[in-house]
């Protein structure tokens, strides 16, 4: 999910940076290939901090038809109060229901009435959203939330953080109803938060996420460090330049083993776990789609939809190659497979069904990939070093 203010999900200071340049790379990509999962030397965890053991967070799977969300626990308060979050590579901050928000319909919201630590700030903010809790595009400006600044004590896998910022949820829109978390713990390409705190104590300024489908399970989010046993191969990085969201250069797309000339042009896409479809503009939008099908067609009950008859779209070949360029200038492709172009019937009228390309104009120029290409690689954010890591994490 991403904020209409800054393109990215509960964000209150991120802002975009401009488009990729123009020029187009002419060496043949290669794609990330499984391979042996001994750790060659020089291998970023071969020399990650020993000072401060990393932190191992279990994530559970929001499955409603695709994989949505991936969210665990943490804890708010003291005595501590367990809150649930989804952790979100599109946001920095944190945020999360209260007791005081009638409107919430989670169980078990956080009670800052019941923390000795909680510090209770003077500052409400509306915030709307550009992308939803799901697949659907944000129709009427439908994903509202209203929330109050504060401080408190945040601990994550048993290591505590004092006078954390935080935003508790004081009222949010219907659509907001479906989720089985109370909140958002922001991973942005900026240190803040619990996050900034940990790197403080000795942890490497770096995450890791190990996001799975979920009839595979075991998801996890490794704060400050990086799980050899997660992948296969190698991790190819590439250079961050998104400030706040995580951004990294393409070069090129291809459907199917083929491309145009709308499809080869440079930008730069945003990597966020927070949003499960992948977002292009309308013209790459539709580029896309019709080297997949000619019968995939807008929905027009859900302006930047896309779908067809269920009947035709099991079987159907919709692999996509997204080719970005690693920090030697090697060009490599991360793919989508056609599993993924399925993502369930529409509920206004089940005979058709929703397909993974959503177009939002709103990026100036960039892209989103979400859940629906992250659940296929093990992915490093390395805050420190402002680079991603990606190795296929055998789904």
């Amino acid at each position: 999910m991403l904020s209409t203010v800054t393109f990215s999900l509960f964000t209150l200071a991120a802002s975009l940076i401009a488009a990729a340049a123009s020029d187009v790379l002419s060496a043949k990509p290669y794609a990330i290939t499984l391979q042996s999962r001994v750790t060659p030397k020089g291998h970023p965890s071969a020399v990650r901090s020993k000072a401060v053991k990393a932190i191992g967070v279990h994530l559970d799977d929001y499955f409603l038809g695709t994989d949505l969300q991936w969210w665990g626990n943490i804890s708010v308060g003291t005595p501590p109060q367990t809150v649930s979050v989804a952790f979100d590579t599109g946001s920095q901050t944190l945020e999360f229901a209260s007791i005081e928000c009638t409107s919430c319909m989670q169980l078990n919201k956080f009670d800052p009435f019941e923390s000795r630590t909680y510090v209770r700030g003077d500052n409400v903010t509306t915030l709307d959203f550009a992308t939803g809790v799901g697949v659907d595009p944000v129709v009427n400006n439908d994903y509202v939330l209203t929330v109050r600044n504060g401080t408190d004590t945040v601990t994550v896998g048993g290591v505590a953080a004092k006078n954390i910022p935080l935003f508790t949820i004081l009222k949010q829109s219907p659509k907001f109803d479906i989720v089985p978390f109370l909140g958002i713990q922001g991973m942005g390409s900026q240190a803040e938060g619990f996050f900034a705190a940990v790197t403080r104590v000795g942890l490497p300024s770096l995450f890791s996420t190990y996001l799975t489908p979920h009839t595979a399970g075991k998801a996890e989010l490794l704060i400050g460090g990086i799980d050899d046993t997660k992948f296969k191969g190698k991790l190819i990085f590439a250079d961050q330049t998104g400030d706040g969201d995580w951004q990294i250069p393409s070069i090129q797309i291809s459907v199917n083993g083929r491309t145009t000339t709308v499809l080869r042009q440079s930008r730069s896409v945003i990597c966020d776990s927070g949003t499960s479809n992948v977002l292009f503009d309308t013209q790459t939008t539709e580029a896309m789609y019709a080297l997949i099908s000619p019968n995939i067609k807008p929905f027009a009950a859900e302006p930047g939809a896309y779908g067809l008859p269920c009947s035709e779209i099991d079987g159907l070949s919709a692999t996509i190659d997204i080719t970005f360029t690693s920090q030697s200038g090697r060009p490599f492709n991360m793919t989508i497979p056609s599993s993924e172009l399925n993502v369930g019937p529409f509920s206004s009228d089940p005979s058709t069904c929703q397909t993974l390309i959503n177009a939002f104009d709103g990026f100036d120029g960039l892209a989103l990939v979400g859940g629906s290409l992250l659940k296929h690689y093990y992915s490093v954010w390395d805050v420190g070093n402002q680079r991603m890591g990606f190795a296929p994490n055998g789904f």
